[in-house]
């Protein structure tokens, strides 16, 4: 009897309905799956229907397991390299076999310092090109450079203070740093040699037989850095001349084999002499220290970059995201990876934040987009419908022994 056959297709698709439903609520807690929906259609006889109007259907067949490409929550972490794509756009990854595609964005790093995946599978960055900017005609894998960062020796710097206009000159008239009565005023700040190496920097300040006129002088670690210079303040107050702030020590000589002969230039042409007391606003200097790996930071473009304690930083490269014609077409692999497929299309190159992508959200993490709510609905539906089909088997046996009975 055809019902048998017909009720056996309606068993297998309810059965198919509910392991796409199984699925589903599997993964409700694993990070960036995308749910999945059985679609069906019903079966019929090769021109049956344009030769008899009449004709029964043979029939329900499991027409597609179709995927559903919906955001999924973003929740936080505390991670820098738990990363999430707000809106379209996959992360690509790199393994054996070549690129596949992922919405997981729980990345680790290795031992050789390269982004990965929980599977071992290497995300992929535009390179960042020496003369600023990204190869986004190239892909490499993300690797965080735990190399230091590179010191920088001090050449000079900016000094913004106040020296008093009622001083007198020092009751010492050579200058001996180690002797407070050969200066007013004296402020001090940090230095760096070639090698990163700290020194402390002290500038003294003495006023001149002449009103308006400071001797300046620099030691650092403790030598003196050149000879005096002239610091001259109009009656108002300000530096006197345009480039009359710009002060020049030469010759600082560090141990340990750093660049001997080592100048300062430091401008103090914000500087003021005015009636009260010897105040320091600011000294800045343009030296850094060698660096360790702080911490990576990654920017709502996939920009990412290495933070170090010197306060430095390098761009490592900008996320490679892709996005196809029809995500509906790729392959699963597993492990919440898909590949390319003639379906899908080929893959469109981008980064996030432009036209077809997401942005790019550093430590959070995108959820299933399963609605556990729906799938139990799912879940009742397909076990109603195998147990009518069940049913319609069941009145078909029936009806066969009816029959066989009638026979006999």
């Amino acid at each position: 009897m055809p019902s048998f056959s017909i009720a056996l297709s309606g068993l297998t698709a309810a059965s198919s309905d509910l392991d796409v439903t199984a699925n589903n609520v599997a993964n409700a807690d694993t990070t960036g799956f995308k749910a999945s929906r059985a679609e069906f259609a019903d079966v019929y006889a090769a021109g049956a229907v344009n030769l008899n109007t009449s004709v029964v259907g043979e029939g329900v067949r499991l027409a597609n397991t179709a995927q559903q490409f919906t955001q999924g929550n973003i929740t936080t972490t505390s991670s820098n390299l738990d990363l999430a794509i707000s809106g379209d756009g996959f992360f690509t990854m790199k393994n054996a076999s070549g690129y596949v595609y992922t919405r997981n964005g729980e990345f680790g790093q290795d031992s050789n310092g390269n982004v990965v995946s929980s599977t071992g599978q290497f995300l992929q960055v535009y390179p960042p090109l020496t003369t600023g900017g990204f190869n986004t005609g190239a892909l490499q894998d993300l690797n965080l450079e735990t190399a230091q960062s590179a010191p920088l020796a001090t050449t000079g710097g900016s000094a913004i203070l106040n020296l008093p206009a009622n001083s007198a000159a020092p009751a010492v008239a050579v200058f001996d740093p180690a002797n407070p009565q050969s200066y007013n005023e004296s402020t001090s700040t940090t230095v760096y040699d070639s090698l990163g190496n700290a020194y402390p920097a002290t500038f003294f300040f003495a006023q001149t037989a002449a009103a308006g006129t400071w001797d300046v002088y620099m030691t650092v670690n403790g030598a003196q850095v050149g000879g005096a210079q002239t610091l001259a303040f109009t009656t108002a107050g300000a530096v006197e001349g345009a480039n009359a702030g710009d002060l020049a020590f030469d010759g600082f000589d560090p141990p340990g084999g750093a660049t001997q002969g080592q100048d300062f230039t430091f401008d103090f042409s914000k500087s003021t002499q005015y009636g009260g007391g010897f105040g320091v606003t600011s000294i800045a200097q343009n030296g850094y220290a060698t660096g360790q790996l702080s911490t990576v930071s990654i920017d709502t473009t996939g920009i990412v970059s290495a933070v170090y304690t010197n306060g430095r930083s390098t761009q490592l490269g900008q996320l490679a995201l892709a996005n196809f014609p029809n995500p509906q077409g790729l392959t699963q692999l597993g492990d919440t990876n898909w590949s390319q497929t003639y379906a899908s299309g080929s893959a469109v190159q981008g980064v996030a934040g432009s036209s077809g992508f997401g942005s790019i959200q550093s430590g959070a993490l995108e959820s299933s987009n399963v609605d556990l709510t729906s799938e139990l609905v799912n879940m009742i539906t397909a076990q109603r419908a195998f147990d009518a089909n069940a049913q319609v088997i069941t009145t078909a046996n029936q009806e066969s022994q009816t029959v066989i009975a009638i026979n006999h």
